[in-house]
């Protein structure tokens, strides 16, 4: 019998019941110690958003039979080193696609319709057309990280009449059709895109990817959205950008994270800025909830973890 930890109440009962493997308890890992009765009998626990931290961790490798963690994020670079040792991370991969999707597709609108602009006339009560706002129709957008998430993004987009291509490690033609370049060709092909999306994780190789000379390569009026991680942009690059009005952005994730108070990216020409929101997908969805009956049913048939990122190596 699999013991599943799942961190509230509702995420349970939105989860109902598991199967004849499997039983469903409540421990949330960031609130206290697994339940004494039960810490020698949890194989699969679900961890709740924006959950890391050693002493968290540490709960969990007090666990002997823990065999998968579940995080609630696509993102794991915050966890990867504090896995127990023989225990399986499994990323939330596809479970945040349509949200993210969704949230790139109303801030190009937004930002090409220039809806601030409106919505600034209208706290002011003052009546300010401007029929010179660009289409989304016809423009054409470059993916940065063309992965799942990338794919649900190009799905909007060429309903919307974008020619949409890609950037990924390797070049090739994804499954949907989509063009898609390799990294190193990058800076050649971005003068030829009105948006560019950057959709990718931070790591060593994304680390600053979009910095001043990549800034630089993009055409003048062009506009950047990075729905990824802050750290792939560099922010002093970018906000030079963007106070000389030569680009425009539309950032739901930022460097610093969260933005300090009066931060100048709040008040740059040409910027929409949201709070990290895209992408924030409530546990008791479907789409989580379907992602937990697999990994149950994977662990039940003795299989590698679904969406497994990594395997711990060292004590937490």
């Amino acid at each position: 019998m699999i013991t599943v930890a799942v961190p509230s109440q509702e995420v349970a009962d939105a989860l109902g019941d598991p199967g004849p493997d499997a039983r469903v308890i409540v421990w949330n890992p960031a609130e206290g110690d697994a339940p004494e009765a039960e810490r020698d009998r949890i194989a699969l626990v679900c961890m709740p958003h924006w959950t890391a931290g050693r002493r968290v961790y540490g709960r969990l490798a007090a666990c002997p039979e823990l065999k998968v963690i579940q995080i609630a994020s696509a993102g794991y670079e915050h966890v990867a080193a504090l896995v127990p040792p023989g225990v399986a991370l499994a990323n939330a991969r596809g479970v945040h696609d349509t949200r993210v999707a969704e949230m790139t597709l109303l801030l190009a609108l937004a930002s090409q319709r220039h809806l601030p602009q409106f919505l600034d006339a209208q706290r002011r009560g003052v009546w300010e057309p401007d029929q010179d706002t660009p289409s989304l129709a016809d423009a054409r957008a470059l993916i940065v990280g063309y992965g799942s998430i990338g794919e649900a993004i190009a799905v909007r987009l060429s309903a919307s009449e974008v020619h949409v291509e890609g950037v990924a490690r390797t070049a090739r033609t994804a499954p949907d059709g989509t063009e898609v370049h390799a990294i190193e060709d990058i800076r050649g092909i971005l003068p030829r895109f009105d948006i560019v999306i950057v959709v990718t994780p931070h790591t060593e190789e994304t680390d600053r990817l979009v910095d001043a000379g990549f800034l630089a390569a993009m055409k003048d009026d062009a506009l950047l959205i990075n729905v990824g991680r802050g750290k792939v942009v560099d922010t002093d690059a970018l906000l030079a950008e963007l106070e000389s009005g030569r680009l425009r952005a539309a950032l739901d994730v930022t460097d610093p994270e969260p933005l300090p108070d009066g931060h100048p990216l709040f008040a740059a020409p040409g910027c929409i800025v949201v709070p990290h929101i895209a992408g924030t997908e409530r546990l008791t969805n479907r789409r989580y909830t379907d992602l937990v009956r697999r990994q149950i049913q994977a662990l039940a048939q003795g299989e590698q973890a679904v969406n497994q990122v990594l395997i711990g190596a060292f004590p937490a």
